[in-house]
């Protein structure tokens, strides 16, 4: 299976700095991010996804709403997909970074999750519509946090890439289960 994992475009809380990992709170796109996500549309139109899925956030689904205006694909919600659960919704970014800081692959936040059980959360979803979709081309829309554990997946050691940022609406693409020679980067 070949998967795009496309990171939503500006929310309000990108804008902020602002921690939303909960999906019951509704954080949006900005006027920017819906501009994102139409430019990233127009690159992936022709793309021939079979099958596509979103996290449970509505800045990821507004997001797969505008890349899928092109396709006759209703995404699926999955929660795997879902932000990195910090347990710190609505706080300013910098808290949660400054209390990771000291062993990001390791800390665990009260209420949170750390970047390998998120990894481990990430592989539970791409081996699984792996089984049910291996000749397809897959279109996921999710979060930075989410994207960089997917990239994380695919290297020997994850602290390499795991500050890695990505961009709003840029993506990595990959085939899965993986070969290590075989991802690539749009930003």
């Amino acid at each position: 299976m070949k998967i795009v994992l496309v990171r939503h475009g500006e929310s309000e809380g990108n804008v902020k700095h602002e921690i939303n990992d909960d999906p019951k709170r509704i954080v949006n796109l900005t006027s920017r991010g819906r501009a994102q996500a139409e430019a990233a549309a127009a690159k992936l139109r022709a793309q021939p996804f079979t099958h596509a899925y979103v996290s449970q956030f509505p800045r990821a689904q507004q997001t797969a709403s505008i890349l899928l205006q092109h396709h006759e694909l209703i995404p699926d919600i999955d929660a795997r997909l879902n932000e990195r659960i910090s347990g710190m919704d609505g706080l300013h970014a910098d808290i949660f970074n400054d209390y990771v800081r000291p062993d990001y692959l390791h800390i665990k936040p009260p209420q949170g999750e750390t970047f390998l059980e998120q990894m481990r959360r990430v592989r539970g979803f791409l081996d699984e519509v792996a089984v049910y979709h291996k000749d397809g081309l897959v279109l996921a829309v999710s979060h930075e946090n989410p994207i960089v554990a997917a990239l994380a997946l695919t290297v020997d050691a994850p602290e390499t890439v795991m500050r890695r940022n990505i961009e709003n609406c840029a993506w990595l693409e990959l085939d899965w289960p993986i070969k290590k020679d075989i991802t690539r980067m749009s930003f």
